[in-house]
């Protein structure tokens, strides 16, 4: 799940590559050297830096914040495993293929005979030989002519087999809330020409931005508010530029889900 944490630390990452567009390696933007952090600059590392002609941008979250919650909780299919099981029949032969995921990708193999099912989780050291045979046994107490040989499963003539399927796990996603929030990103320089052309390197890349993906893989919205120049505190050779973004973002959360592979439907009572 995604935080404001997380959205706070993509904005960072935006921002040093707008002021670094070759990397850090590179010469910034302003060909002296540049620091981009979350939070507020404390006064006497940014005097020290100011000094040397250094500048700071920093990424702060503000209390500016609307619930912009909208939608239902519901759960949706984020990402599925690759089956690494195959299952196919042929007439009155199940066969079975491949090789199981690891231990943390569960896959289910599930055969329904009439209107019955008969299913086995297996393990990454499992076989189609030993998954034949474990189906085999669960098959053969009601129809003792089962029988299993390597990968494959013979089945009496009456047998209807109705289905075969493997059954794989995967992540499925729910947004809990909605949230928009305001962040000032604000550069600090110590001369108004470094300033002004590290500004401009970040409304040009911030005002190309209407979206960027967070850890969770959700989207979030970058919306332009406002932006000024201080040069009130020149005498202690300090210009800043603000920009104030609101991000609209989701918190998220997911969980492991498994397909299914067998129903069943119980009734009780009588016909009238």
């Amino acid at each position: 799940m995604s935080d404001i944490g997380d959205v706070q630390n993509s904005l960072v990452a935006m921002v040093a590559a707008a002021v670094y567009p070759g990397g850090t390696g590179d010469a910034s933007v302003s060909g002296k050297d540049i620091v981009v952090y979350a939070g507020w600059p404390t006064s006497s590392r940014l005097d020290a830096d100011l000094l040397v002609e250094k500048a700071h941008v920093t990424v702060f979250q503000t209390q500016i914040e609307a619930n912009k919650t909208r939608y239902p909780k519901d759960w949706k299919e984020a990402s599925i495993n690759t089956a690494g099981l195959a299952i196919v029949v042929t007439g009155q032969q199940i066969t079975i293929s491949g090789a199981p995921l690891e231990s943390f990708q569960p896959e289910n193999v599930s055969v329904r005979i009439g209107r019955k099912c008969y299913v086995v989780t297996a393990r990454p050291e499992d076989t189609p030989t030993t998954l034949a045979f474990v189906l085999a046994v669960q098959i053969a107490a009601d129809w003792p002519a089962a029988v299993a040989a390597g990968g494959v499963i013979t089945l009496p003539a009456a047998a209807n087999i109705t289905a075969a399927l493997i059954g794989v796990a995967g992540t499925v996603v729910r947004v809990l809330r909605t949230l928009e929030r305001v962040f000032q990103i604000t550069v600090w320089s110590a001369t108004p020409a470094q300033r002004d052309v590290i500004g401009r390197a970040l409304d040009t890349a911030l005002a190309g931005t209407e979206r960027f993906t967070l850890a969770d893989g959700y989207g979030a919205r970058l919306i332009y508010r406002s932006s000024h120049v201080t040069d009130q505190q020149q005498k202690a050779k300090l210009y800043r530029r603000d920009f104030q973004y609101s991000v609209e973002y989701s918190t998220t959360q997911s969980m492991t889900a498994t397909q299914i592979t067998q129903t069943a439907l119980n009734s009780t009572g009588s016909a009238t």
